[in-house]
């Protein structure tokens, strides 16, 4: 699981090639996806902390849509909170270089930080994500439900988007549904495909 490899990859400095790999990748991916009859599709891409404080990394990006061709429009990164607090104020600089570029930036795993609230307001995002932490119990009548509507509220009033991760049961859909929020993730939805059975289904 990345919680398991992602430390030690950082640890080791391995995490920097691989996050590099990865972005290659799946921009490479996205576009030949889209060459083959899906023009409008976007991808999402996590980004580590240690990869997103790199001084370099906004040319990184920049490189790989060259080579890749892909539209900057068409490519999200996903930051963690812990990415951002680490230099604030560079976090905030560096984002707003990568929106400049056309890019889109959410914000993973919101909630399980330390300051969410004190900086949110500062952060140029386009996309707030609920860790599923707080989806996971998602019931009538649980403190998690109060969290999750205050989350989702509070992204509307920032004009960004909303996204549940962790999605498993219908229950926890009808639920989010309900609470006007915008978009949903989990195995409910489906499961991590192959680049091959991801296009039998698009």
């Amino acid at each position: 699981p990345p919680a398991d490899f992602i430390p030690i990859a950082e640890e080791t400095g391995l995490i920097e090639e691989i996050g590099s790999w990865v972005l290659h990748t799946a921009c490479m991916q996205n576009k030949k996806w889209q060459e083959g009859g899906n023009p409008h599709l976007k991808i999402s891409v996590n980004v580590s902390a240690f990869q997103f404080q790199q001084p370099l990394f906004v040319k990184q990006v920049k490189d790989v849509l060259e080579q890749s061709g892909l539209q900057a429009e068409d490519l999200h990164l996903e930051l963690t909170e812990t990415a951002m607090i680490v230099n604030l104020n560079y976090s905030i600089a560096t984002m707003r270089e990568l929106q400049g570029l056309g890019v889109k930036v959410s914000i993973d795993d919101f909630g399980t930080g330390y300051s969410s609230l004190s900086y949110l307001k500062d952060l140029p995002i386009d996309c707030l994500k609920i860790d599923r932490s707080f989806i996971n119990n998602l019931k009538l009548n649980t403190s998690d439900i109060a969290i999750v509507k205050a989350i989702i509220t509070m992204g509307q009033g920032l004009s960004v988007k909303v996204v549940a991760e962790g999605v498993e049961t219908e229950e926890q859909l009808d639920l989010l549904k309900e609470m006007n929020c915008q978009y949903a993730q989990g195995f409910y939805i489906d499961k991590p495909l192959t680049s091959h059975d991801f296009e039998r289904n698009i």
